[in-house]
């Protein structure tokens, strides 16, 4: 029989090998994590590069683009854009922040010969920032940059910070009817679902056929709101393209408007 310190040791042993072979688990399931993430990052570099590539190659830029890494619009949804806007043909392009992407519209606007970008932007410097890479390019005459601090504003039971809905009053031709909306603000630090009314302020501009892009898609707080707008707008159908932060597509249905 074993005494009861002999008994508590023996425990003690056990438990001791129990915990270390617990974190040797941990250690050995991060490894395979870390070098997952080293064989993925990059690929997922390559594609960005090759995306970029065709972006100037497509749009035949002769000057350099902005940075498109961290918060900005990364280079395979500017393929995506612009590879839209260069078929579609959009007569009113609507941006929710400002910033590369807009350079890109603004470059097909000005290959399809026809077209204007609006673009709201909450941030002074950001936007005077927008409009110096705009008359860099040459391209100030495809588009507006719209300065639109964010305010609180009532959607639904709730209020938001959205964009100052004077922005764009006068500055939209009439009736509106905006064939393309690409949704990248504001930034989800101003609130959760920070995007959200974008579907109650916007997606009344919309013509028949116009499509939205949503920017991040693939975060929880995006696909909460891909949620919502499914049940507050069904004329919508939905559907992505896979690019790198996730992108959402929502397609308005002919006479879906109600």
């Amino acid at each position: 029989m074993l005494s009861s310190t002999s008994f508590l040791f023996v425990l003690f042993i056990l438990l001791l090998c129990g915990y270390t072979l617990h974190k040797v688990r941990l250690v050995h399931l991060l490894l395979h994590e870390v070098r997952d993430h080293a064989l993925r990052e990059p690929a997922s570099l390559y594609r960005q590069l090759e995306a970029l590539q065709g972006l100037y190659a497509e749009l035949n830029l002769c000057r350099s683009l902005p940075a498109t890494r961290g918060w900005a619009a990364s280079p395979d949804l500017l393929l995506e854009l612009a590879r839209h806007a260069q078929a579609a043909c959009p007569q009113v392009v609507l941006e929710c922040s400002s910033g590369t992407s807009t350079l890109v519209l603004a470059r097909c606007m000005q290959l399809n010969g026809s077209g204007m970008v609006y673009s709201l932007e909450h941030d002074p410097l950001y936007a005077q920032h927008t409009r110096r890479e705009l008359e860099r390019h040459g391209l100030s005459a495809w588009a507006r940059v719209l300065d639109a601090p964010l305010q609180p504003q009532q959607f639904g039971a709730a209020t938001w910070p959205w964009y100052a809905p004077d922005a764009l009053r006068g500055a939209l031709p009439q009736p509106a009817q905006v064939d393309l909306l690409v949704i990248d603000g504001p930034p989800q630090a101003t609130r959760q679902l920070a995007r959200y009314p974008a579907g109650p302020a916007l997606f009344p501009l919309l013509a028949d056929g116009a499509v939205v892009f949503l920017d991040d898609s693939d975060r929880p707080g995006e696909q909460r709101i891909l949620a919502l707008w499914r049940e507050e707008f069904p004329e919508f159908e939905h559907s992505s393209k896979p690019c790198e932060k996730g992108c959402a597509l929502l397609t308005r249905r002919a006479g879906g408007h109600g």
